[in-house]
């Protein structure tokens, strides 16, 4: 066992856990690996049913630093987990780790000198984001840490309400108590109120740019185990988030500086409201009655001001929610946040030009749908908005299929005509290129259909396993384009077996719809057999050149 001093800690970190028993020591471990060694670890216990309870005590009875908190009934999230143990922490500075994240060795030390440099309420830090099937590793909001500052009063500096994590700072207990500051209890999104609350409260917060928290990203998790964030496919996860945002609005009315209203109604409509945004293509009719019926009370409350912040794109989908046309707003969040044009558009008698096949009859609903400044008809070609979406996919031989694709140019930027055309699609260095003609329909209309063998595709020696998505190119004048091809989003998957006459390692290819926004056509490589079992690890570990050559050179004997 490893002892401790019987001293007052500085610093309490708690753990909250539920049914997680695999990834709770991983988390304990980064805590007790922290260079600021004087610590206390919490790990409150939101009364798991599987093996969390044992693995917890085995873990208290290693370190007296850890003390072993069970709530006596699950309390569904994560707020009273974490207010039960800021009633038993014993150090004047607090902190809080969820068990399927990690502390990177220097955060307490960081945290705390923070704190000791100057009396503030608390200390925040860098994030690392790590995404869990591909390893892929990024900093969350780093615009917001990118140097070290002290910020007295959230008024100076509202971005940071974009910013609602309470995982990568570090409270003194005395601001907490002062001004009671408690996670809300029996309610999701717990965070956001938290933070908005304590961002609000504070006098001065210091900033520094060092990592803190290590936030494992699990897009793909089951949807029984998925976090909060990620089921947003639930009525009721609208219902919380909404209701989070009103008790929000309801302290701001209160306690709030002037004029931060206005900053939190953007950070709802860009962040809050624009996820649920690109989900509305997968959901069905009954889903966005009751997402309207919910969302459209409370987009009535926000500020004029923060809508006319919002892209063109996103002010459009808002829009057609509010007025009721949900199919309108399902099309229109195709491709958002990727250049995607809408299908139509509609002049009036003064020349402005809207959204759709009609022309918008109250004035609200003409200042938003009005897309003039997204400026169809005149951005630089290899800007300009077009509409690539395919309307029938059939499988052929092997891994082949056939694509009809219709374009839409509601600009009218393509002259009159036949197009020159081509799907692009690069699993390795060496794109593959496919021409094809796009014929023209009707003004601002193009049809065509295009043939793939994707036995054909070049791939690198070790094999290529991932995803990619096809593009299309169009050519005008010189000036390339390449925009997205939305697929169906209710294909069959197909998969075919490739063993390349090249020699190269055999694959398993599936074309299947993508899973989410924006809907583009994916297709997924996966090596089999032999080489791919014995080379591809290889090469993938190693970085020196001669080695790689090695391993390619292995790789062509065994085949």
């Amino acid at each position: 066992m490893t002892t401790t001093s019987t001293t007052t800690p500085d610093v309490t970190v708690t753990v909250i856990v539920f049914n997680d028993a695999a990834r709770l020591p991983r988390a304990v471990a980064s805590a007790l690996a922290q260079t600021h060694a004087n610590i206390e670890i919490i790990i409150s216990d939101d009364h798991s049913t599987d093996d969390t309870p044992t693995v917890a005590r085995q873990l208290e009875a290693q370190d007296d630093r850890i003390r072993y908190l069970r709530l006596p009934e699950n309390s569904g999230g994560c707020s009273a987990p974490r207010n039960r143990a800021i009633e038993i922490a014993r150090a004047p500075y607090l902190m809080f780790l969820d068990s399927d994240d990690e502390l990177p060795p220097r955060a307490v030390e960081s945290l705390l000198a923070a704190h000791r440099e100057r009396e503030v309420d608390f200390t925040m830090g860098a994030v690392h984001r790590v995404r869990v099937d591909n390893g892929r590793r990024t900093t969350w909001m780093p615009h917001l840490f990118a140097e070290r500052r002290t910020v007295e009063g959230i008024e100076t500096d509202p971005r940071l309400l974009f910013e609602p994590l309470s995982t990568n700072k570090m409270y003194t207990r005395s601001f907490l108590n002062s001004h009671e500051l408690r996670f809300p209890e029996g309610v999701h999104y717990e965070d956001q109120l938290f933070s908005a609350q304590a961002y609000c409260l504070a006098k001065a917060f210091t900033i520094i740019p060092d990592p803190v928290y290590v936030w494992y990203i699990e897009p793909f998790a089951a949807a029984d185990s998925a976090t909060i964030s990620n089921q947003r496919h639930k009525i009721s996860n609208v219902q919380d988030r909404i209701r989070v945002h009103r008790m929000i609005d309801e302290f701001l009315a209160e306690h709030g500086p002037a004029g931060l209203r206005e900053h939190k109604d953007y950070k709802f409509l860009k962040h809050d409201f624009r996820l649920y945004a690109g989900d509305l293509p997968y959901r069905d009719e009954e889903w966005l009655r009751s997402f309207a019926d919910i969302m459209n009370p409370y987009l009535d409350t926000l500020s004029p001001d923060a809508y006319a912040r919002l892209p063109r794109p996103e002010r459009v989908i808002v829009q057609l929610l509010r007025d009721g046309r949900l199919s309108d707003a399902r099309l229109a969040a195709r491709g958002l946040g990727h250049g995607v044009a809408p299908r139509h558009v509609t002049a009036d008698d003064s020349g402005a030009t809207y959204w759709g096949d009609t022309v918008p009859s109250g004035e609200q609903a003409r200042r938003e749908l009005d897309v003039r400044d997204l400026e169809l008809d005149t951005r630089p070609f290899p800007s300009a908005h077009f509409r690539h979406e395919i309307t029938e996919l059939t499988p052929g031989p092997g891994a082949s299929l056939t694509l009809a694709i219709r374009t839409y140019d509601p600009g009218l930027r393509l002259p009159v005509g036949p197009q020159r055309a081509s799907v692009v699609l690069a699993p390795s260095r060496r794109r593959m290129t496919v021409p094809f003609r796009l014929d023209p329909v009707r003004p601002g209309v193009f049809e065509g259909r295009v043939r793939l063998d994707l036995a054909t595709a070049a791939l690198p020696v070790q094999g290529f396993d991932g995803v990619r998505h096809p593009l299309l190119r169009l050519e005008q004048q010189g000036l390339v384009h390449s925009g997205l091809l939305l697929a169906p989003l209710d294909f069959q998957a197909v998969t075919a077996r490739i063993d390349y006459r090249s020699g190269a390692t055999p694959h398993d290819v599936t074309i299947e719809p993508e899973g989410r926004n924006p809907g583009r056509l994916q297709i997924r490589w996966r090596p089999v057999g032999v080489t791919a079992r014995v080379i591809r690890p290889v090469v993938q570990k190693v970085a020196r050149p001669k080695v790689r050559n090695a391993a390619r050179l292995v790789a062509s004997v065994l085949r």
